[in-house]
């Protein structure tokens, strides 16, 4: 019987890591070579809150205007990348088309911006749950398949059932932010009451973060202390 270890070893020799966006082979075990790795528009200048990008070096701990103003009920949003470059395209393989490889290589890329952080880690991670009807359709949830990633690179439970989406909501592209909030009123339901203290929301893309601080608010009415986001990518 071939051991574990022995098997991994074997498999990245039948199949090496290659690059998703040149080709080239792949460093560290990734799907991408170090030179489009350095390419990527990794989002290290933001919002310290709701991590959306500055246009420029800004000293640690700066809040965006928005979250000067009206602070999300999130403690925290951590995002690996700004939405732009070859991002949206690794996004896209990830959730439409069924290219899970890019959802490995996302949730690999955000587990190694988790560690940069540093911060103390949650007690579970709870993706964001697709409607029964949208799942079916599609076959998978990637942000369960980015969290699964997570859970592996951190070694930290993943809760794929303890939330589900009751209201099969219309897409929210092209609605305004308020029309995003009401849109999301409701859409969401715990099964049980969260045995957690500290729970990490992971998503593929906050845009205007209106999806997690819906469900962030669902965790702390429950009894959760803290909520944080943890996602692939934020729009500016």
């Amino acid at each position: 019987m071939i051991q574990p270890i022995a098997f991994a070893s074997l498999i990245s020799v039948l199949f090496p890591a290659t690059c998703v966006l040149c080709g080239a082979p792949g460093v560290g075990g990734r799907d991408l070579c170090a030179g489009c790795k350095a390419e990527l528009p990794w989002n290290r200048e933001s919002c310290i809150r709701c991590a959306l990008p500055f246009e420029g070096p800004v000293p640690p701990g700066t809040l965006c205007g928005r979250c000067q103003k009206k602070p999300p009920p999130f403690e925290r949003c951590i995002t690996a990348f700004r939405y732009e470059s070859a991002v949206p395209s690794l996004v896209v393989g990830a959730k439409f088309r069924g290219r899970l490889n890019h959802a490995r290589l996302l949730g690999q890329c955000l587990a190694e911006t988790v560690r940069e952080h540093a911060l103390a880690l949650p007690d579970v991670l709870a993706p964001v749950p697709l409607h029964f009807g949208r799942l079916r359709k599609r076959g998978y949830n990637q942000a369960l398949e980015i969290a699964r990633v997570l859970g592996r690179e951190l070694d930290l439970p993943v809760d794929a059932q303890g939330c589900l989406r009751i209201a099969a909501t219309p897409p929210q592209v092209g609605l305004d932010p308020r029309a995003r909030r009401r849109n999301l009123r409701g859409a969401f339901a715990l099964t049980r009451q969260p045995p957690w203290k500290r729970v990490a929301i992971v998503d593929d893309v906050v845009t205007t973060g209106s999806t997690v601080a819906e469900l962030s608010r669902v965790f702390l009415k429950a009894g959760v202390e803290q909520v944080d986001v943890w996602a692939v990518a934020r729009t500016s």
